[in-house]
C-alpha cells in the first residue's frame, strides 16, 4: 500500500462499513514501524471484529499480506500489521481510554478524507 489513493480506498471501506471518527496519520517522521496508521472505531464488539474482516479483505485485494494481529478475539482494540499500514480498529471506551490520535497525529500529518464524518450517530 505505496500511495495515498489506496489508503484513502481503506478508509472508504471503513466510512462505508459504518466506522467512525476514521483517522488516517503519515507517521513516516515519528517512527520506524509504518508509514501509514489509520484508526477508527466501532459501536460494538462486533462491529469492531466485522471492521477486521473487511480490512483484511482490501489488503489482501491489494496484495499485502497480515503479518501479525491482536485483539480480535476481545474486539475492543484490533490492531492489523500489514508493514507499511499500521490499522487500529477501536470499540469507542478503548480509544477514549489510550488516545492514541493524540500520540501519533502531530498536527501537520492527518490526511484530508473525501467524505463528511459531521453527520451524527
Amino acid at each position: 500500500m505505496q500511495d495515498q489513493e489506496t489508503v484513502l480506498r481503506l478508509a472508504r471501506l471503513l466510512y462505508d462499513r459504518k466506522a467512525q471518527d476514521i483517522v488516517v496519520l503519515n507517521v513516516t517522521h515519528l517512527t520506524v514501524l509504518c508509514d501509514t496508521m489509520v484508526i477508527a472505531s466501532g459501536r460494538s464488539n462486533t462491529q469492531v471484529s466485522a471492521l477486521a474482516d473487511a480490512v483484511d479483505e482490501v489488503m489482501a485485494q491489494e496484495g499485502l499480506d497480515l503479518r501479525r494481529s491482536e485483539g480480535r478475539r476481545e474486539g475492543r482494540w484490533i490492531v492489523l500489521d500489514y508493514g507499511q499500514v499500521i490499522v487500529h480498529l477501536f470499540h469507542r471506551d478503548e480509544r477514549t481510554f489510550y488516545g492514541l490520535d493524540r500520540l501519533w497525529n502531530d498536527g501537520t500529518n492527518a490526511a484530508a478524507l473525501p467524505f463528511d464524518q459531521t453527520v451524527a450517530d
